[in-house]
């Protein structure tokens, strides 16, 4: 009597035929890239893409990093509209640039605009790999250089996540260019007083590393990002040295100098908050100060 009700009956074990196992919606289940470890995409997306198991800081889309970040309602974007052309008559370049709108929803591969996080204003962009690989082409460029001169004549800080595979060799010099026309952006913003706050996020490569990503008045960046300009392969090449395993991640950069602190997702939203406030404060105090006059003294008279 005990083994019938303890032995399973095999008539009942019910197994998916291959019908039901095609029904199981696609993408409901991801793989950690660091540790292998499968969990439920709702899972990791309640996390902010952050691995619990390993801490493995996966990408995240333009979209999700404005909404782990901003107040809720509070971010306008801006310059929408702006779209890549073929400058160069490069073959299927558009076709490519199309394909990513459709994948992505995004016109172009950052997002700029403003709006507030832990109730201060602030001007916005953020990368998004997805697109083209995040590379910096014309648009970015432009996007990226109106959303810094926004920030200067609207006397607010102006924050920018970065992940990009480079300069889009598709526009050529054109490409090229935008370094130099977001880095004088920036140093305009600086001479007004201004505040840049850069993030470099997994991937930061190539000219974006050389311009606007390391121009920063507080330069952070987030656990195991690969930030560099030129790749592993081609430095030790030419070098003739074979380079640290940890070599141009974002630990390697901090360890010698090069950021300011590698900053946990969970904690960027509250260290932001905290900045934001402190030079907001700062400001008011510098409004309240009264001028100071100088006065000469000649023969015990003050003129």
């Amino acid at each position: 009597m005990l083994k019938k009700i303890f032995t399973r009956n095999k008539n009942n074990v019910v197994i998916p035929d291959e019908k039901a196992k095609s029904e199981v919606p696609a993408g409901i289940m991801m793989k950690c890239d660091h540790c292998s470890q499968i969990y439920y995409r709702k899972e990791l997306e309640k996390n902010i893409h952050v691995c619990p198991n390993c801490d493995y800081h996966h990408q995240q889309n333009a979209w999700e990093r404005i909404n782990s970040l901003f107040d809720d309602g509070t971010f306008e974007e801006w310059d929408k509209e702006l779209i890549s052309e073929n400058p160069m008559d490069f073959p299927e370049y558009m076709e490519k640039v199309d394909k990513d709108r459709q994948k992505t929803g995004l016109n172009e591969a950052v997002v700029t605009g403003k709006g507030l996080i832990g109730g201060s204003p602030t001007a916005f962009a953020v990368m998004d790999a997805n697109f083209r690989m995040g590379s910096m082409g014309s648009v970015v460029g432009e996007k990226i250089a109106r959303a810094v001169e926004r920030a200067r004549e609207l006397s607010i800080p102006f924050i920018i996540f970065t992940a990009s595979g480079g300069a889009r060799m598709q526009e050529g010099v054109l490409s090229l260019m935008q370094m130099a026309k977001t880095s004088v952006a920036i140093e305009r913003l600086s001479a007004a007083g201004g505040l840049m706050i850069s993030v470099m996020t997994h991937p930061t490569t190539g000219g974006v590393t050389a311009s606007f990503a390391s121009l920063g008045d507080y330069n952070f960046a987030e656990p195991g990002a690969l930030i560099g300009f030129a790749g592993r392969r081609v430095i030790e090449q030419t070098t003739r040295e074979k380079l640290p395993k940890d070599f141009q991640t974002s630990e390697f950069l901090f360890k010698h100098g090069q950021l300011d602190r590698i900053v946990h997702r969970h904690e960027m939203k509250e260290l932001l908050t905290t900045i934001l406030a402190l030079h907001a404060v700062e400001e008011v105090a510098e409004e309240k100060t009264p001028e100071t006059k100088v006065v000469s003294v000649e023969g015990g008279q003050t003129r």
